[in-house]
């Protein structure tokens, strides 16, 4: 069992279901999504000026008259099939799920006894999360939760300010409503008069820190998820609220709560399996931080290998519905999961539900295309590992999810049970691969799903393999090399 200090935490090690899983699908979804306006509408409709408080104005009413409380109860999500859903995300190739709990909104998707400002009280009556673990469930999947409430508490410390100009100078938003303070947090130390200032993410409010622990404690003990990730670093430490920044002082007793929550995790895990098969995952990139768990890249990618199991985190558009979000084609997402996976990491992918819990009909292309090319070339993605080297080629991956300029030269690697899988990033009908890595190897055959075995020589230290006059799919193409010395 673990102890909830970091040095018990170290022994931590990624199960095997996650290892092998490499690629996930998420639904990032709740109220926020009801105006279809993308991300963080809760904050930025407390904000005058910005096109969400515009819209808000001229669709709802005013913050002070119809506030976050009232689009709460406009969400209904009254055509959600978690049952379709989930089959279109395994037929796309997923092998784990994860559902939102709850945003920086504060709004529970599950039957909550702490908040109850949650999906079976308010809008769509239903414990959305429940009916996900549901679905996951009866096909296989393990089920995971993901949390944002920790920057919840100053995040939205706009919702207790005002207009400063026009009819509703002075009048304060709904924020300010005794009778919804627990919901809207009692978070004046954070009301700072220009809402267009960050106030610190990390609030060092022990209440709050209190809060976060007890609705933790509500989420494993609930529905003891196999993965559970956090919008943020470990809770509540100095660096939690810098993402990227690569903390070393673990002294902080700040620390405390997130540690708890992290071993409660794993040691429910080890008293229902025998053994630890939960992930936690958060987004510092100091290794003394994330070795409790797995490291998440929000919208990023490692630019090299890792010995320890990491995971991305995007979105094909929005992180909520957006009626005007460019969506990631298939080939930008299947060039990501190739080359994160070669690097030891996996993919957790966020297909954005319109209110009504539906998808559009590109999202359901976009998961078609990943599917079809998930079955002709998964067996060099799911249960891999990194080979010796993660990849050839000059083209490193764009870091900030643009699309990657590869040339015919860019290959990434992948190994399972005695074969290297060679991912060739922008092959050309009929041309002729060319591969370093297999100097000291006897090459014995050399195969691509779809096309069957290819004619192949090895040269000057170098496999020359002729690839096929039409090549099986406009995407990453796969090689399948066996031999000795692999």
């Amino acid at each position: 069992m673990f102890e909830a200090s970091f040095e018990s935490l170290y022994a931590y090690e990624a199960p095997l279901w996650y290892r092998d899983a490499k690629f996930g699908i998420w639904s990032h979804w709740g109220p926020q999504s009801v105006p279809m306006m993308g991300d963080w509408y809760a904050k930025w409709m407390y904000v005058q000026g910005t096109p969400q408080y515009e819209h808000h104005l001229r669709t709802y009413g005013h913050p002070s008259v119809f506030g976050y409380k009232d689009l709460c109860r406009l969400w209904k999500a009254e055509k959600f099939d978690p049952d379709a859903l989930m089959d279109l995300y395994v037929s796309a190739g997923a092998r784990f799920f994860c559902a939102q709990a709850m945003h920086h909104d504060h709004f529970f998707n599950y039957d909550s006894a702490v908040n109850p400002m949650n999906s079976v009280n308010v809008g769509p009556h239903r414990d959305i999360c429940a009916s996900w673990q549901a679905a996951a469930k009866k096909r296989g999947l393990p089920f995971g939760l993901s949390e944002h409430l920790g920057i919840s508490f100053s995040w939205w410390n706009v919702n207790k300010g005002c207009d400063t100009y026009g009819p509703y100078a002075g009048v304060p938003y709904d924020g300010n409503d005794p009778a919804f303070r627990a919901f809207y947090h009692d978070n004046y130390c954070h009301v700072i008069n220009d809402p267009t200032v960050n106030v610190p993410r990390c609030t060092t409010e022990p209440r709050f820190h209190a809060y976060w622990r007890r609705v933790m404690d509500e989420l494993i003990e609930k529905f003891e998820p196999e993965l559970l990730y956090s919008d943020s670093s470990l809770p509540f430490g100095r660096h939690w609220a810098d993402k990227t920044k690569r903390a070393k002082h673990t002294d902080d007793r700040a620390y405390d709560v997130g540690l708890q929550t992290v071993a409660q995790l794993y040691n429910k895990s080890i008293q229902k399996f025998g053994e630890n098969r939960a992930v936690y995952m958060q987004k510092n990139q100091g290794p003394e931080i994330y070795r409790v768990g797995v490291l998440d890249m929000e919208r990023s990618v490692l630019a090299s290998a890792s010995s320890f199991p990491w995971n991305t985190d995007t979105c094909i558009g929005d992180w909520f519905y957006d009626l005007n979000a460019v969506y990631k084609q298939p080939s930008l997402v299947i060039e990501m999961l190739v080359d994160i996976v070669a690097k030891n990491g996996s993919l957790m992918l966020s297909i954005p539900q319109r209110p009504d819990g539906t998808l559009d009909e590109e999202e359901k292309f976009i998961l078609k295309r990943i599917g079809e090319w998930m079955k002709l070339n998964g067996e060099g993605i799911y249960s891999t590992r990194p080979w010796r080297v993660c990849g050839e080629g000059k083209t490193q991956a764009n870091t900030k999810e643009g699309k990657t300029a590869w040339t015919k030269g860019d290959v990434r690697y992948t190994a399972k049970d005695g074969k290297v899988y060679a991912f060739l990033m922008n092959a050309e009908n009929g041309d002729t691969a060319v591969l370093e890595s297999f100097g000291e190897s006897r090459v014995t055959r050399v195969s691509m799903p779809g096309a069957g075995p290819l004619p192949f020589e090895t040269a000057m230290g170098l496999l020359l393999v002729k690839l096929p006059e039409k090549l099986p799919t406009e995407y990453v193409n796969l090689l399948v090399i066996e031999g000795e010395k692999l």
